[in-house]
């Protein structure tokens, strides 16, 4: 009786319990449950490797040659990807898991549409690809690997402050954002449809209830681009990760 109440950034936040002050949300639950469910995953089926693998290890090979061989070396080279490859394969696991939580009933809540989440994560890609270039080219050569090589003196410059903001700035913040924006944009997307249609059903107007039908089935349609949109977001936080690493250990720019 009081009309359509849309979805809203707090949906994501659902705090669960109150523990001395320290709220323990829905998200945090979420992430809880996947480091626990890859961990069991990652022990029962790699403990007792075999020349022949079972069908649990056969599939936790696939996923881990799509990384190792799909991003990593493509991304990072032959020489250097191997060391990096753990790292990425990590990223790729977990992030794809959180996200495939957004649809996956009963959880249902994208944890990585909390920014704090891919802020969290981008921290440690940030911290890792400055690292390894500076150990490889030391300080003062990490940053000359910033300039393309016979640019003209009098856009040195121009171009050293503009990969500067590129290296420290741009790329964490579109690395984040990405993730985010898109967990966030599609949950509340389906989140539209889903409770539109439920408030059109209960509106007790047959023509508003039929209405709901299209709601629901776009919504439907929705959940399954959705799923796609989560595991491409994964693919592309990695790729964009191990093509980071590439250029912080590359002998040029």
């Amino acid at each position: 009786g009081e009309g359509f109440s849309p979805p809203n950034p707090a949906d994501f936040y659902q705090p669960l319990w109150n523990i001395a002050g320290f709220e323990f949300t829905r998200p945090m639950l979420l992430i809880s449950i996947a480091a626990v469910v890859l961990i069991v995953w990652l022990l029962a089926t790699t403990s007792k490797a075999k020349v022949v693998p079972s069908k649990g290890q056969w599939f936790t090979e696939q996923v881990y040659d799509f990384v190792r061989n799909g991003i990593s070396r493509d991304m990072i080279g032959h020489h250097d990807f191997m060391r990096f490859t753990p790292l990425l394969f990590t990223l790729f696991i977990w992030i794809l898991l959180n996200n495939w939580f957004g649809s996956i009933p009963p959880f249902q809540n994208p944890p990585m549409a909390r920014i704090a989440l891919p802020m969290g994560l981008v921290g440690i890609v940030y911290v890792a690809y400055h690292w390894v270039g500076i150990k490889k080219h030391g300080l003062g050569g990490y940053f000359k690997t910033m300039m393309p090589a016979g640019l003209p003196g009098y856009l040195m410059p121009v171009i050293f402050l503009l990969e500067l903001m590129t290296f420290f700035a741009v790329r964490p913040l579109t690395l984040t954002l990405r993730l985010f924006g898109n967990m966030f944009a599609g949950h509340m997307l389906m989140g539209v449809f889903i409770l539109g249609g439920a408030y059109l059903l209960m509106s007790g107007s047959p023509g508003l209830m039929a209405a709901s039908a299209g709601a629901f089935i776009i919504g439907f349609a929705m959940q399954l681009l959705e799923l796609l949109i989560q595991a491409v977001q994964a693919y592309v936080f990695v790729m964009l990760a191990a093509s980071y690493f590439g250029g912080a250990v590359a002998d040029e720019h």
